[in-house]
């Protein structure tokens, strides 16, 4: 049973009292900054057991009659397919998927603001299919004389150069798919041109991390520096807080580098109207004050860091991350004293392959999956001529959930016999052992008539939490599969075979 770290409803009733209070508290337009994942935040609810994952966005269902929502997105991302690692689609996609499920929240969708343009086929087609779908788009270019030329920014070279987004509603929250969408300067240039407009506005910014109540050094603060690793984020003490109002804060990098020009820039749009004295006055985040059971949080970020360290292990393998990203994850992950074998499914994973490889005679490389099982027990699986490792370790997880004996027959051999055939003689496939969704869909066709398969079927959702891991790196077909189950999965650094295309 998971502990409970955070008290999801409180904070939610005390972030919601306080973005309120931020709206009112002065004249004008409110452009709220939304860092992070407003949707489906999994690395919040990983590290604050009790965060709601989409506690984000009910807080705005509440404020739904006085906010309207603008996407950015930089162009960039789209041209070199930039992913989100939790659900492994590209930005372009993502953008597609927030507005949907903004829609799901009856929330008010304004625009898409590609930043950054560029004219490629790739961005240009991304723009068509948002404006062949209804929604509107604009196209934000690089703000001249940013970020030290003050006064080209603040000037129609700079923010003036950019069209204006008609906005209606007091309340406008700027959020993108994920770090480095251009919020902050499409925010800026909102600011700018509603005062051109003889309109007040203000700017302020909602980041769930680093936690700036929080210490320094405290875990789930340093789960953040692991899980922008490869934007190099730093956790640092606000020295302008400190200095302002005597008091520790905790910010990191890139707000404290960029404050003194942002104050800069602020002031000479607003006329010094904000009254801004450091980068966590410019926040509206209470999640420090959510937090009920330290210890469970402290733990749970320690998980996340290690989870952080065996993903980067990977995307370093494959090619995607540096090494100084690979390394700097390993020192964070040393600096809470965890290593990679904290992760309770890792080791099992490891010794039970390292058995089976040892009974083997010939060159076969057994691969294993382990996955922990809400009660904390862990089942394994192994590769097969008939499954994939994780297919198999799914299937002995829902057996054992169930009740159902090792021995005991689950799936019909005829339908295993007969998707096998089809992986091999019309997929063409090298291997012709299942994968996690067809081992899943034979399950679906063998309850029918296997009441024991029905059984097992039900079981399937109560995986969705459970942490697993694989001696080799999963195929993006299983990979995609274990999270649509709810499972988190990490792998080892290595691949399952020697081909380099097939994998």
């Amino acid at each position: 049973m998971t502990r409970t770290g955070f008290d999801g409803d409180k904070y939610l009733e005390e972030q919601s009292k306080y973005i309120k209070e931020r709206i009112n508290s002065g004249s004008g337009r409110l452009y709220l900054e939304f860092g992070g994942k407003l949707v489906q935040d999994k690395h919040a609810k990983r590290v604050l057991p009790g965060f709601d994952e989409n506690g984000k966005i009910k807080l705005l269902q509440k404020l739904k009659d006085q906010a309207e929502i603008i996407i950015c997105v930089y162009a960039g991302d789209i041209m070199t397919k930039k992913t989100r690692q939790d659900f492994g689609i590209t930005y372009d996609l993502e953008v597609m998927r927030l507005i949907d499920q903004f829609r799901s929240y009856d929330l008010s969708i304004n625009s898409v603001v590609v930043t950054r343009y560029e004219d490629s086929p790739a961005v240009n087609m991304f723009i068509s299919k948002l404006e062949r779908d209804g929604i509107r788009t604009y196209k934000h270019h690089y703000t001249k004389g940013y970020p030290t030329d003050v006064d080209t920014i603040v000037s129609d070279e700079g923010y003036g150069a950019n069209p204006y987004i008609e906005v209606t509603k007091p309340l406008i929250v700027v959020t993108g798919p994920g770090g480095g969408s251009g919020k902050l300067a499409t925010s800026l240039s909102q600011v700018y041109h509603e005062y051109r407009r003889g309109n007040k506005a203000r700017y302020a910014k909602f980041e769930t991390f680093p936690i700036w109540n929080l210490p320094l050094k405290h875990p789930v603060n340093i789960a953040y520096e692991a899980a922008t690793a490869d934007l190099k984020d730093v956790n640092m003490i606000d020295p302008f807080h400190l200095e302002a109002y005597g008091e520790t804060a905790v910010n990191y990098n890139r707000d404290i580098e960029a404050f003194p020009v942002l104050k800069r820039i602020l002031d000479k749009i607003t006329g010094d109207q904000m009254g801004y004295q450091s980068p966590t006055d410019m926040g509206v985040n209470r999640a420090g004050f959510g937090i009920i059971d330290d210890d469970v949080c402290k733990e749970a970020a320690r998980q996340e860091i290690v989870r952080r360290y065996l993903i980067a292990e990977c995307s370093y393998k494959k090619g995607r991350i540096d090494q100084s990203v690979l390394e700097r994850i390993k020192l964070l992950m040393e600096e809470v004293n965890a290593n990679r074998y904290d992760r309770p499914v890792v080791k099992p994973a490891e010794d039970y392959a390292a058995l089976k490889n040892g009974e083997c005679d010939d060159d076969t490389n057994v691969i294993v999956t382990a996955i922990e099982l809400p009660d904390g027990s862990i089942v394994t699986g192994k590769s097969s001529p008939q499954m994939v490792a994780s297919a198999a370790a799914v299937m002995n997880a829902i057996k054992k959930l169930a009740g159902i004996g090792e021995d005991m027959p689950v799936l019909s051999r005829q339908i295993l016999d007969n998707l096998r055939k089809m992986n091999a003689e019309v997929f063409n496939r090298e291997s012709s052992s299942l994968n996690v969704e067809q081992v899943i869909m034979a399950l679906t066709m063998s309850r029918t008539t296997n009441p024991v398969a029905d059984i097992a079927m039900k079981q399937l959702p109560k995986l969705d939490g459970c942490i697993a891991h694989c001696t080799a790196i999963l195929s993006d077909r299983d990979e995609q599969a274990l999270k649509s189950l709810g499972i988190d999965a990490t792998s080892n650094p290595v691949y399952a075979t020697n081909n380099l295309y097939s994998r």
